[in-house]
């Protein structure tokens, strides 16, 4: 057995820089990139920074994460792709006359990330993105993508209040869950993807902090209400960049919604005079299937992104096997270059076999890594079992993400 812990992070992030794209899109859409491009102006001070580069530098971003301990990535995307007003992860819905450029965009943007993986094989799971406006062409998308070998799976738009698109309970995405049943594809919701648009008011920004996780959540419930996982069985879905410590507590109060709804329609039939609670679980059952907890039991996962000491100790509610830390590079909440130091200020004091679990081992199983070949970079380059181990006394000065930030509490949504 190896005194070296293979560290897998399952959120970081990629994109190519802005004309770089081009090549990747097909040619008839070329003119009009070069007028957009030549007037778009970049709303993110960190892709206009001396360290942008981090986001489509193969050779330097290998070699940052093996200096901070990380033989692989699973890898979400970043930068803009064209045609969009800003990121991706958290542009609005297109409207039906931007509807067709979007597409090209998000297509050159997964070109670009299989060319990107296949510069470190088998140490890259890119995450592909689709829209949601057009069923079909994203199971297209999701087929072709697959193939090119791109296996991070999908990236689920969030589909917010006023978005235009149906919510994600809606049966009408249910080609798009088969196909990813169908091919092994995870479906992962990314934290931040998902809120409505709020202005710019001053009190904007404070809302959405504490809201952005919230609407990111619902994903979850959307599709175990909406009967997902029963028609779908074998469908994977992760929440990632969410925090990990809410989801016993949610997961307990969809169950306890669940019960309560189909107890209160199975006592209803045969009545004269139904109640309203009867009225709305009506069907529920038959529609979603199995509960809130056994859904969360067989078909999710959390991409517990730079995973607090607070949210350690329900580790075992949440599932070890369900648990995938990541580091979130490049961004500056990531650990970055102190990895070690937020694995140590996580995970001192663990079994060595639930850490390696949680920084490893499960994400090789749910996107499908070559553990053998990670082992022996891991060898190399892994954190040892008894640095893990040593707790960590003192934060690095220079360190910016909130896994080194002081006290905090399980959050309860």
């Amino acid at each position: 057995m190896s005194d070296r812990y293979t560290v897998i992070s399952a959120d970081c992030h990629a994109g190519a820089d802005l004309l770089d794209y081009k090549p990747y899109l097909e040619k008839r859409h070329h003119d009009d990139f070069d007028a957009w491009a030549a007037t778009y102006v970049n709303p993110y001070e960190d892709l206009l920074a001396d360290t942008a580069d981090r986001n489509w530098n193969s050779e330097r971003r290998v070699t940052e994460l093996a200096a901070d301990g990380i033989v692989a990535e699973v890898v979400f995307p970043n930068t803009i792709p064209p045609f969009f007003p800003s990121a991706s992860l958290m542009a609005p819905a297109p409207t039906r006359e931007e509807f067709e450029q979007r597409w090209a965009g998000l297509r050159a943007h997964n070109r670009w990330l299989a060319d990107f993986c296949s510069l470190a094989p088998g140490r890259r799971a890119g995450v592909a993105q689709i829209l949601l406006n057009d069923v079909d062409e994203a199971v297209k998308e999701i087929r072709r993508v697959k193939a090119e070998g791109l296996t991070g799976g999908i990236l689920l738009p969030g589909a917010p209040p006023g978005s235009g698109v149906p919510e994600l309970y809606s049966a009408s995405y249910d080609p798009i869950w088969a196909v990813c049943e169908e091919l092994d594809v995870p479906v992962n919701h990314h934290g931040g993807s998902a809120s409505p648009p709020l202005g710019d008011e001053p009190a904007a920004r404070a809302v959405f902090m504490v809201e952005t996780t919230w609407f990111s959540h619902r994903a979850l419930w959307h599709l175990m209400f909406g009967g997902a996982f029963r028609r779908h069985p074998g469908l994977k879905l992760v929440l990632t960049e969410q925090g990990s410590g809410w989801i016993p507590g949610v997961v307990e109060m969809l169950d306890y919604y669940h019960d309560r709804l189909v107890a209160a329609a199975t006592k209803a039939v045969g009545a004269t005079a139904a109640t309203a609670e009867s009225k709305f679980g009506a069907g529920l059952a038959a529609s979603m299937g199995r509960g809130p907890s056994e859904v969360w039991r067989d078909n999710c996962c959390v991409g517990a992104s730079f995973m607090r000491p607070h949210e350690v100790p329900l580790r075992h509610r949440i599932g070890l096997d369900k648990i995938m830390w990541g580091c979130d590079y490049p961004h500056d909440e990531g650990t970055t270059p102190y990895s070690r130091e937020g694995l140590r200020i996580a995970y001192a004091g663990l079994a060595r076999e639930e850490v390696a679990a949680m920084a490893g081992g499960n994400a090789a199983r749910v996107y499908g890594f070559d553990l053998a070949l990670l082992d022996r970079l891991a060898a190399v380059h892994g954190p040892t079992v008894e640095e893990i181990a040593e707790p960590l006394k003192e934060v690095p000065a220079a360190a910016t993400s909130p896994a080194f930030a002081p006290g905090g509490s399980v959050r309860v949504w």
